[in-house]
């Protein structure tokens, strides 16, 4: 895999991939000191760089050579010898934090899942792919803000699944007009929706109470993990809590637009998305 040749340094590299994405992950970085801040870029843009593999590629096997030159190149990082800018500078901040090399490749596993399967049958098998993809972000993101007391790591794990399930509901018609439907076959059962009808954009009203469902799910996470942070560290994790307010500001305006996420997908402003991240801030 070609290594990018800049002028810019590996932070450099990673705030402008941070920055260039428009993820609401961005707003919750913007407020910490600038070591963690660093960090967390270095993460994102880890954890984007291995979504784009999957999201980009168009033949799975060449998808799968690019991850596992990734796997490679995280255990060059350990070693010291990373190459990619990215790796580069989580090398730093993976020292400064201690971010586990074994985390790190978790969210590989998640991103082959991608490529193996396009359908989930039922929560349980969803909910490995969430914890691959997201609830490992959220511990190691947990590492970089700083806790004291290890229940920390629940609500951590908690959120990063919360988050998954947001991106899912938001991003059903995407997904689905690349052939993946993450939703389980058990609720679209459950429901009376087929999959064909999310594969040709069938909105009903069976469609919006399957959503419906789906934003309850997601809204007891993140109300669980809210429950479960302990009180001497919600200051240091006030990023997760800025991005949950973002989140969750996000669920409400899909249910207010009565879930057209099959031919839509909804979003704040960046405006807006400041506002609920200062707000949240200060509130702490």
């Amino acid at each position: 895999m070609p290594i990018p040749r800049l002028r810019m340094t590996p932070d450099e590299y990673c705030q402008q991939k941070a920055a260039r994405s428009g993820s609401s992950f961005y707003y919750s970085f913007l407020f910490l000191p600038p070591n963690r801040r660093r960090a967390i870029t270095a993460l994102y843009a880890f954890c984007r760089e291995v979504d784009d593999v999957v999201d980009e590629c168009q033949e799975p096997q060449l998808a799968a050579t690019k991850l596992a030159w990734w796997r490679q190149e995280l255990a060059r990082l350990s070693a010291g010898q990373a190459q990619h800018p990215v790796t580069q500078a989580l090398q730093a901040a993976s020292a400064e934090f201690h971010l586990p090399e074994e985390q790190l490749q978790e969210i590989i596993d998640g991103m082959e899942m991608d490529l193996q399967q396009s359908r989930y049958l039922d929560f349980k098998a969803l909910s490995l792919y969430c914890y691959r993809v997201a609830g490992v972000v959220g511990l190691l993101a947990a590492e970089i803000f700083g806790y004291q007391d290890r229940k920390t790591q629940k609500y951590a794990h908690d959120l990063g699944i919360a988050f998954q399930l947001t991106n899912i509901i938001r991003d059903v018609g995407e997904d689905a007009r690349m052939g993946r439907i993450y939703l389980p076959i058990e609720d679209l059962q459950r429901f009376g929706v087929t999959a064909a009808d999310i594969l040709k954009s069938r909105h009903s009203e069976n469609f919006r109470r399957l959503m419906d469902f789906q934003i309850e799910r997601a809204e007891r996470y993140y109300v669980q993990a809210i429950d479960e942070l302990p009180t001497a560290d919600r200051r240091a994790q006030r990023p997760g809590l800025v991005m949950a307010a973002i989140y969750r500001t996000l669920l409400d305006e899909i249910k207010r637009d009565g879930c057209q996420v099959l031919t839509q997908r909804t979003s704040l402003t960046p405006l807006r998305k400041l506002w609920i991240a200062w707000r949240t801030w200060v509130r702490g």
